[in-house]
């Protein structure tokens, strides 16, 4: 699903069901701190979807975000950073536009990874390719760079952006086949995504009728990009 900027920690585990079979899994979402009241393009971004304006917007996502890490049994780690709308982009054009000059959050964000990966000692770390362009995506991959040097990192292709755009030209370092179960999975994870299923998709049979034409995941070596 679209998402506040996302990346994923794994780590090797003896036994046990995750993400995939022998894997434990930490999301940690970056930008789900809260407003206390909304104003503007941020507060359009929940009035557009039907919710009223003494709606805790960011609540219920972080709720959704949790309830999609159930579905992957993966754990969610929410950091507090708060979304484009929030930080001066007050438009939809902007949120696929240039980074605003005076917008630094990649810092704060590149700190809080750093001392995620410490506190987790990752196997793997999964980013965002970018795809699609939100500008808050290349904010996660930058911080990704900048403190997981030392680390394994391979980008994921954006949903729900991957499937409108041509194919990535690098190749991919890993193709992972989607098996009945973890199709499902997916189509679990996003359907938690109650608040955006509308939107981004136009309901959640359009959402899983576009799932189950995905035959595969492709995640491609950061050294590429």
């Amino acid at each position: 699903m679209a998402a506040s900027g996302r990346c994923r920690l794994l780590r090797r585990r003896a036994a046990g069901v995750a993400y995939r079979p022998g894997w434990e899994v930490t999301v940690a979402t970056c930008f789900t701190g809260n407003v206390a009241q909304p104003t503007g393009f941020a507060l359009a971004c929940q009035l557009d979807k039907g919710l009223g304006a003494d709606v805790d917007y960011m609540a219920m996502r972080r709720a959704e975000d949790q309830a999609a890490c159930e579905a992957l049994s993966a754990r969610a780690t929410h950091l507090p950073f708060l979304e484009a709308p929030h930080r001066g982009y007050t438009s939809a054009q902007m949120l696929f536009a240039a980074r605003l000059t005076d917008d630094r959050i990649v810092d704060d964000v590149a700190a809080a990874v750093a001392e995620l990966l410490v506190a987790e000692r990752p196997d793997l770390v999964l980013g965002p390719l970018c795809i699609g362009n939100h500008v808050d995506h290349p904010i996660v991959l930058e911080a990704i760079r900048r403190s997981a040097a030392d680390h394994t990192v391979l980008l994921w292709e954006d949903w729900p952006y991957a499937d409108r755009e041509d194919r990535v030209a690098a190749m991919p370092a890993v193709i992972e086949r989607l098996t009945p179960e973890t199709r499902a999975r997916r189509i679990a994870a996003c359907a938690a995504y109650g608040s955006q299923l509308g939107f981004q998709f136009g309901g959640v049979e359009a959402m899983t009728e576009r799932t189950e034409r995905i035959a595969e995941e492709r995640f491609y070596p950061l050294r590429a990009y």
